[in-house]
């Protein structure tokens, strides 16, 4: 099987197993562009938090990211670290997303790549979830995903973007979804729980054959 049918086929693997993520969990476009950046080196609850805090304080949208001060911004967004850094470039990115709003056009990713704290998987996260716009996101999870299943070996984020959008139709339904199955995949290996059903059951097999030979469980 070839590289772009192994990618096609691993989807329909985690969709039958995981089923639909609907991600990205957010009531408006701006939410989406603000989790973004604000789950930068932190986990998804810690952000859920920070969002949680700025929909309490009425702080969540362009406006209010505008006219809030600083030190106001960052004792919100604390639970998400590196706060003082991320409320300064939470700032910048809401300038730049009420600009793009005025205009009425989506940004390129050269636009949102020049903005200050916008990294390559921020940008194509809120081209992709915020924008509707095919570029496929790629993460840790999706480094170990490829590496674990052999699917491709890339030397930078950009060869990592450009084979699973040569490799699957430009289809941003699809991209949503098998970004988010791949994190799901992530999350559940590192708790060591399912990583696919032929895993599974290679787990099962493995711990009954410890079980045996040392009447212990086999820690995974």
């Amino acid at each position: 099987m070839d590289k772009a049918n192994k990618a096609a086929a691993l989807y329909r693997t985690l969709l039958a197993e995981y089923g639909p993520q609907h991600w990205w969990p957010a009531e408006s476009q701006f939410e989406v562009v603000a989790g973004a950046l604000l789950t930068q080196n932190t986990n998804w609850r810690n952000v859920e938090k920070a969002i949680a805090n700025l929909k309490s304080a009425g702080k969540l949208s362009p406006e209010a990211i505008l006219e809030t001060p600083l030190a106001e911004l960052e004792t919100l967004i604390r639970p998400c670290g590196f706060f003082r850094q991320k409320a300064v470039r939470l700032r910048l990115l809401t300038e730049k997303f009420a600009e793009i709003k005025k205009r009425g056009s989506a940004p390129s990713r050269e636009e949102l790549l020049s903005v200050k704290g916008v990294g390559k998987e921020t940008a194509d996260s809120i081209l992709l979830y915020a924008f509707g716009l095919p570029y496929f996101v790629i993460d840790s999870y999706t480094r170990r995903f490829c590496a674990h299943h052999r699917l491709f070996e890339g030397k930078d984020y950009d060869d990592f973007r450009s084979f699973f959008e040569s490799s699957l139709p430009h289809d941003v339904r699809l991209y949503k979804e098998y970004h988010a199955l791949i994190v799901e995949w992530g999350k559940r290996r590192a708790k060591g729980g399912e990583t696919g059903k032929g895993e599974s059951e290679k787990k099962r097999r493995d711990g009954a054959g410890m079980n045996r030979k040392n009447g212990k469980r086999k820690k995974e």
